[in-house]
């Protein structure tokens, strides 16, 4: 098959899941990147797509097709090889994933970016939260970038327990507990006073199309995840929070400003590195402005889990007044492990 980008990216792309502990994914990747016919419709234009795949991340756009219709029941053949049936070799997986690859039916998973929300990212999001809950004695005023469904709006609706500290609603039905490293969070009462998020393409998860969607983008042997995740949106099906359409900028520059008797906090997790460079600048400036005008009573926070290259994610908060940027803890992607500092 011809080298393109394409093929460079679904290799890095099977790299990143075999490091993150999901090597049946790992192998339909190196499958795309040495199998898939280059005359194929689904092939060329995957061999044609411009600009940088990796942004795009376009290798998962084809998984989540894949298994959108394993998990609806239109692939049978494909699925009798999907998790949790064992491990299969390249040949056996490639002979059930070439018909599909050779129909049309992939070609509009290519046309929207993979939308996950993975909820477990909460466990090193409520560390956080409760650093400012009780660095500023108030309750808080969410306001989430990149929210997708919105399953990372609702902290304190599910239980925790966090180096020892057990926190959150105990009798949730999701219970989450990363492999914990340094002391434990602040043991402080979380209150909520508002909520809302912005996403480009919020998913709807009161919608049955659309949490089929959000699950189908979770890798097939992460069983874990999709468990917690059909429970997170479980949970928000009763607890439905403000999710609107649109630019992040737009959203901090419109609705985020210090209000008294609240601390208004501003988060997101794994989501900025897919903002254009003048949204993160905007988002940024905005911050740093209205920053300069929180007082004790009136505090402004800007909660951070993001990736950092080279190494793991980042837990970073800045609050105002002082806006020193702070790096409170490092975690796993999917929220496995935390190293809390």
């Amino acid at each position: 098959m011809p080298e393109t980008p394409f093929r460079q990216h679904a290799r890095w792309q099977a790299g990143w899941c075999r490091a993150l502990g999901s090597p049946f994914t790992a192998l339909i990747c190196d499958l795309l990147a040495e199998r898939l016919p280059a005359e194929s419709p689904l092939g060329r234009r995957l061999d044609q797509w411009p600009g940088n795949l990796q942004d795009v991340v376009l290798a998962l756009r084809v998984t989540g097709g894949l298994h959108a219709r394993v998990r609806s029941g239109k692939s049978p053949a494909l699925a009798s090889l999907y998790p949790p049936a064992p491990m299969p070799d390249a040949e056996a997986l490639w002979a059930a994933l070439e018909p599909e690859l050779l129909s049309q039916a992939l070609c509009p998973w290519l046309d929207s970016a993979p939308q996950t929300n993975e909820v477990a990212r909460s466990s090193a999001l409520m560390p956080g939260f409760l650093t400012i809950a009780a660095e500023t004695g108030l309750p808080l005023a969410l306001y989430e970038l990149g929210c997708s469904g919105g399953l990372n709006l609702l902290p304190e609706h599910y239980s925790y327990n966090l180096g020892g500290l057990l926190i959150g609603n105990p009798d949730s039905l999701l219970h989450l507990q990363p492999e914990w490293s340094g002391p434990p969070p602040p043991d402080v009462p979380l209150h909520i006073a508002s909520r809302a998020g912005v996403d480009l393409r919020p998913l709807d998860l009161c919608d049955p199309a659309e949490r089929a969607r959000m699950l189908a983008y979770v890798w097939p042997d992460q069983t874990a995840r999709l468990e917690r995740m059909a429970l997170a949106m479980t949970i928000l099906a009763e607890n439905i929070p403000e999710v609107v359409a649109g630019d992040a900028a737009d959203f901090v520059e419109s609705r985020v400003k210090p209000k008294k008797g609240v601390a208004t906090t501003v988060f997101h997790s794994i989501a900025m590195q897919y903002f254009p460079e003048e949204t993160k600048m905007r988002i940024a400036r905005h911050m740093e402005s209205r920053g300069r005008r929180a007082t004790l009573e009136s505090p402004l926070a800007w909660l951070r889990f993001e990736q950092e290259r080279p190494g793991p994610p980042t837990v970073r908060l800045t609050l105002w007044p002082g806006g020193e940027d702070r790096l409170l803890g490092r975690g796993h992607p999917h929220g496995a492990m935390v190293a809390w500092l």
